[in-house]
């Protein structure tokens, strides 16, 4: 603060026309940048049509979805966004959100009238107004969105180095940038939503390299062969030397010799799971014979009090009578979903071992596959309700847990339960106690997604144990809790959401049957 001098008393005072020195607030942030791809284009081709798509995107996509991920929307530009996140971890999965959930917005109209967004997000620290924020954080995230893809999420350095441990997610380096206006280069990442689509990228590097290797190798060899033709002949004692041509027929074995039989080994169930019976025909192709199908558990159905006054989310307590169906015994396995993979009807290859829970599965995800299963077995799999789930959880019981009031170790996979919530993977199904109804898994593991759209409580539910559908369906409410949970997700009572769309880490599911 400067000073004043008053000539009259020869005294100085505060020079109050100047700003103090901390009279703009500031504070560090993740800035999240979106703006639409090609939107000049949208306008001349239907000016009221694309304005109006863009008003309901935002109204009903962008600013809920930064809501839920507890980030404030600072202000749009007509085809833009900016945002402000505390959490690094928060802004870079909205904008996955957002990014996947256009996929689905965009498959029933034509390709030339897609809205797609391009984001940015970077860390930095910005100065703070009543509405809106300024300084190289938030260019520096305009300027990542301006060179990212339709569809794609650009994160700077200072997000990767928060996030890179946090989230399973894929991230492509694309070194460092030089954008418009930033004096220093940007470090530069791709976010790839899933583990899968990494892998796939780095599969197809490998697979470019290996071509190029091949490409070398096959040039020198045609070098060696050329110069070797290019010699003056050999004398005939030379050449009778050489391996006769027609000798290498003689050293294969008869095409009459019988195929080896296939062993015990080939049997497509997991190690740890019960075993089921094989058909006698049986094969390694993806037959009918050999398909992996669930293990199920027939349970009778009652009445039971569902729900719990831990969590709001959980009122009111009130008494559902199920039907007798059957429960998956175990979450469904990445052998029995990459049997859907390897059918072109799943999205996606699983990684990881055979015998453990598959992840990284959205709601959308464990449809298809149920609709695939259901189509190759002709059974009616589904997912089960979410009364059905708990009342399955429960095992009969009405405790917090369903083994009492008390965390016990070995009952249940979470990271407070003995489990080691670093693991990529949780372990693998049939590891712990079963429940009293004889199934595994249910409370931690793995998430698990019911077939119910999310509802905040109770209020209105059915009693009949039947799906509530209605409610915000862009979400949908998933069960259980994981293996990189504390104890309270995995009661049977505790209930959570996630979006429809999206893929998360520790996302599960298991499988249900009506009689």
């Amino acid at each position: 603060m400067g000073e004043i001098r008053d000539f009259k008393s020869g005294r100085s005072q505060p020079d109050n026309t100047q700003p103090p020195g901390n009279s703009m607030p500031r504070r560090l942030a993740a800035i999240v940048a979106g703006d639409i791809a090609g939107y000049s284009r949208l306008m001349q081709l239907d000016e009221e049509g694309t304005h109006t798509r863009v008003k309901r995107t935002l109204r009903d996509l962008i600013e809920p979805t930064i809501a839920e991920h507890h980030g404030k929307l600072v202000k749009t530009t007509g085809d833009g966004f900016i945002a402000m996140f505390d959490s690094p971890v928060e802004a870079v999965r909205c904008s996955i959100v957002i990014q996947q959930n256009m996929i689905g917005r965009n498959a029933a109209i034509a390709r030339d009238h897609w809205i797609e967004y391009r984001i940015g997000v970077n860390l930095g620290d910005v100065i703070i107004e009543p509405d809106d924020i300024y300084g190289d954080g938030v260019n520096v995230a305009s300027r990542l969105e301006g060179i990212a893809a339709p569809g794609d999420v650009f994160i700077s350095g200072g997000i990767y180095e928060q996030i890179k441990h946090k989230m399973v997610c894929g991230y492509e380096s694309l070194g460092d940038k030089k954008v418009k206006n930033i004096t220093d280069p940007v470090r530069v990442y791709r976010v790839l939503p899933d583990a899968a689509a990494y892998q796939r990228t780095r599969r197809r590097r490998e697979s470019i390299l290996l071509t190029l290797l091949g490409l070398a190798i096959a040039i020198i060899a045609g070098g060696v062969l050329w110069y070797l033709l290019a010699q003056p002949r050999g004398k005939p004692a030379d050449v009778a030397q050489a391996p006769s041509p027609t000798a290498a027929p003689t050293a294969q074995p008869p095409a009459s010799s019988p195929a080896p039989a296939p062993s015990q080994s080939s049997n497509p169930v997991p190690s740890a799971a019960p075993t089921q019976q094989a058909a006698p025909q049986a094969a390694p192709s993806a037959s009918p014979a050999a398909l992996p199908e669930p293990e199920m558990v027939s349970l009778q159905g009652g009445s039971f009090s569902m729900g719990s006054n831990d969590d709001p989310s959980e009122r009111p307590i009130r008494k559902v009578t199920v039907k007798p169906f059957a429960m998956g015994k175990y979450p469904v396995t990445v052998r029995e979903w990459n049997a859907c993979a390897a059918a072109k009807a799943c999205g996606f290859t699983a990684s990881g071992k055979d015998d453990v829970p598959v992840t990284n599965v959205s709601w959308s995800d464990a449809k298809q596959y149920l609709t695939w299963l259901a189509e190759a077995t002709k059974k009616a799999y589904r997912l089960p309700s979410e009364a059905e789930w708990e009342y399955a959880a429960r095992g009969g019981t009405q405790s917090k847990y369903w083994w009492g009031d008390q965390m016990q170790s070995g009952h249940a996979g979470c990271k407070d339960c003995g489990g080691d919530a670093a693991a990529e993977q949780p372990v693998k199904v049939g590891s712990l106690k079963p429940n009293p109804f004889g199934l595994y898994d249910m409370g931690g593991g793995v998430d698990q997604w019911v077939e119910d759209c999310w509802h905040r409580n109770y209020q209105g539910a059915p009693a009949d144990g039947s799906v509530w559908s209605g409610g915000d369906c862009a979400s949908h409410v998933i069960r259980s809790g994981s293996w990189k949970n504390d104890a309270r997700y995995v009661r049977p009572a505790n209930r959570d959401n996630y979006d429809t769309n999206v893929r998360y880490p520790t996302h599960g599911f298991r499988v249900a049957l009506s009689p």
